[in-house]
């Protein structure tokens, strides 16, 4: 053997274990080139749903009022709207398109009134991060989809309403409003039976606020929704408790969105059983949204959210 073979053969051994090693340590095990996974972050507003187009074009709207806002700090890469319930696009769907996208992670920002089993238990249930066999079996029931995402899901906390509402509030009754010594204050609410008190609490607070802001110092409270099984009466029986005492009830709805059913039929009707209602009660079919203070929140929890996805500090 050569001289020059005898140092040729260790230095090829030790080339051969050098480049192995390179690539053991560039490679995962099925050969792709190991980096650290970029983060894709999408923005999901979820309401409760409903059959009525203006009620859907209300939520519809927010996200387009707010999408700019969002997209714009370069965090977030998309923004969607879905419902729990009634109509399209679900939750189901919605999360499906974005692990078709390539999302990473996605921020679940609930536009819900107050707490609600929708907030504890159906919203967790249906993104497969609860296992509640009482919500799953009314969600059979109702023929809601389930679907746990690929991507890592991340659910904000409730809106604060307990701060937003009172103000909203305040700005509906002036509009109404002529004589705030001979008025009351009549709210209408959705309501739910687990949480009554809660809800309660909540208008208990806004009507205190009317109080301080606009001189209204009597109040009545009233349901529309499945605590009272969407009858008109609740309604009817708050009018009176107001009209006992004052000259005016000024009605005012604290439902999310308008909903024809809500606002026209269900406290129309219960206003109509008032017989001189024309002249003693001041109504406005309107709803809590559109209102830019709701807005302004969604764009600071995505915010808030985002920068805690991509561990950075918030400003």
């Amino acid at each position: 053997m050569r001289l020059v073979d005898f140092f040729k053969k260790p230095l090829v051994i030790l080339f051969c274990m050098f480049w192995l090693g390179a690539c053991n340590s560039q490679n995962t095990e099925t050969g792709k080139p190991q980096k650290s996974p970029e983060k894709k972050i999408g923005v999901l507003l979820i309401s409760h749903g409903s059959h009525s187009e203006s009620w859907r074009n209300t939520l519809f709207e927010v996200e387009n009022n707010v999408r700019n806002k969002i997209l714009g700090n370069g965090k977030v890469s998309g923004t969607k709207s879905a419902f729990m319930e009634y109509t399209e696009p679900s939750i189901a769907t919605r999360l499906k398109e974005f692990d078709r996208e390539g999302y990473s992670d996605v921020i679940i920002v609930p536009l819900l009134l107050t707490v609600s089993t929708h907030s504890f238990d159906d919203i967790p249930t249906i993104i497969g991060l609860k296992e509640n066999p009482e919500s799953i079996e009314i969600l059979k029931l109702e023929k809601i989809e389930r679907y746990a995402p690929q991507a890592d899901v991340h659910i904000a906390p409730l809106l604060d309403f307990s701060e937003i509402l009172p103000k909203n509030m305040v700005r509906r009754v002036r509009e109404l409003s002529k004589k705030p010594e001979d008025e009351g204050l009549v709210l209408i609410g959705y309501g739910s039976e687990p949480y009554e008190r809660e809800w309660t609490k909540l208008f208990n607070k806004t009507a205190e606020h009317v109080k301080e802001q606009t001189g209204i110092d009597e109040y009545a409270v009233g349901w529309c929704g499945h605590i009272v099984r969407y009858a008109p009466d609740s309604t009817t029986v708050a009018i009176r408790r107001i009209l006992e005492k004052k000259s005016t009830a000024i009605v005012i709805p604290a439902l999310v969105a308008l909903d024809e059913n809500f606002q026209i039929r269900i406290i129309g009707d219960g206003i109509e059983k008032i017989g001189d209602h024309k002249t003693r009660v001041r109504y406005k079919p309107d709803a809590i949204l559109p209102d830019p203070d709701i807005e302004q929140w969604i764009v600071d929890i995505a915010k808030q959210y985002s920068n805690t996805i991509l561990n950075e500090k918030t400003n």
